[in-house]
């Protein structure tokens, strides 16, 4: 599977999109983002136009809009928002018809009952990890390299994440990660599902752990 290893990068992932067709999540979206080079200056750069694109598709329009700072070398996640789920209705089947039955038909999404994100990094390097924990869907796993728009390259890009999936971010860059994101509905702490965050407290690799005793 290509997107575990190191990870893949944006465009890898857009470009192989057909052929990780069995390992891709669905709802998650990549797509690219332009930054401009302003000699001299600095850069401008897009996050997304709600009238053409990825969320122009789907018809994602955020309704808030919040950041995040995470220091280089810190780590945050694993965690899940909750998924809608109708009164009565059987969560594989549920699922089901909005990602296998009817994958292109978006207007089916109830983006406005559950939170959607959409992550965009304007510094430094991001490794996300993406683990499907819906209900009747088989458990995918991505790992994805975002570039930040100070390293922007063929990696820079914005990343959507379905609720039920459930995503890890890791600041694997020289610099910190800033991070800008929409959400499909306000913060709702009740939403905010921590599921394996003993992940930011981690210790360091057995590797690293026995160069270190070796050295004592």
């Amino acid at each position: 599977m290509r997107v575990l290893g190191d990870g893949i990068g944006v465009m890898d992932a857009i470009l192989g999109r057909d052929e990780l067709a069995d390992s891709w999540i669905p709802g998650v979206e990549v797509f690219p983002r332009k930054v401009y080079p302003q000699k001299g200056r600095g850069h401008f750069a897009e996050l997304a136009r709600l009238d053409d694109g990825v969320l122009s598709k789907i018809g994602l329009i955020p309704s808030q809009w919040a950041s995040a700072l995470m220091h280089r070398d810190s780590a945050k996640g694993f965690h899940i928002h909750p998924p809608y789920l109708p009164d009565g209705a059987d969560p594989s089947a549920w699922f089901h018809g909005l990602y296998v039955d009817y994958p292109d038909d978006y207007s089916r999404r109830p983006y406005g009952l559950e939170q959607w994100d959409v992550m965009f990094f304007l510094t430094g390097i991001c490794e996300m990890i993406l683990v499907d924990e819906r209900d009747g869907m088989p458990r995918r796993v991505m790992r994805l390299i975002v570039s930040g728009d100070t390293r922007c390259g063929p990696d820079t890009g914005g990343v959507v994440i379905p609720p039920g999936v459930g995503h890890a971010i890791r600041s694997v860059g020289t610099e910190d990660l800033i991070m800008v994101y929409g959400t499909s509905t306000s913060f709702n702490p009740q939403w905010e599902g921590r599921i394996a965050s003993r992940v930011e407290r981690a210790s360091l690799p057995d590797d690293w752990i026995d160069h270190l005793e070796w050295g004592i």
